[in-house]
């Protein structure tokens, strides 16, 4: 995935890093997006939030976590951040917990993933993860859907625009 590579800034006004989610153009619905700073204000980590239920809840949160970013130090069982970020967004307070994961193969364009599909005890919600190239930790968590493979298809970089602050 040679497309996706760290930018360098002297002044970097969002993430050091190209974020890799769906087009927000190419979706109805709402849209927001978060980044989490460190206390240097550097950038830890990107979420974007998809409400595709007309502003009943989020239906889709993906993260894109750099190396080093303390948001991808879990706790045996301990779900992911964007899972997390899911269930707050939904009032969900109902614990959740890993149970399984297991690793498989996919295809994004010429690219082989090793996706992990995490399997939680919440069934409603779906997860997936995977590695970058650039070693960035890319989240999906979908609420009462399934994460088919014809999602990856969907990823693509995002521009930088998007998540400047001005």
């Amino acid at each position: 995935m040679s497309f996706l590579r760290r930018r360098s800034s002297a002044t970097p006004a969002g993430p050091d890093f190209d974020v890799l989610a769906m087009d927000p153009g190419d979706w109805p619905g709402n849209l927001g997006a978060g980044l989490l700073p460190a206390p240097d204000g550097s950038c830890q980590g990107v979420f974007l939030r998809y409400d595709l239920f007309g502003g009943r809840g989020p239906a889709m949160i993906i993260g894109n976590l750099p190396e080093g970013s303390p948001a991808r130090e879990l706790a045996d069982g301990e779900v992911p951040f964007e899972v997390a970020q899911l269930l707050l967004a939904l009032e969900n307070d109902e614990e959740v917990t890993v149970v399984s994961s297991e690793d498989v193969p996919v295809m994004q364009g010429d690219n082989l993933l090793i996706v992990r599909r995490l399997r939680l005890s919440e069934s409603r919600i779906s997860c997936v993860q995977f590695d970058r190239s650039d070693n960035v930790l890319v989240t999906i968590a979908a609420w009462d859907r399934p994460i088919t493979d014809d999602l990856y298809a969907l990823l693509k970089p995002l521009p930088a625009e998007l998540f400047q602050q001005g």
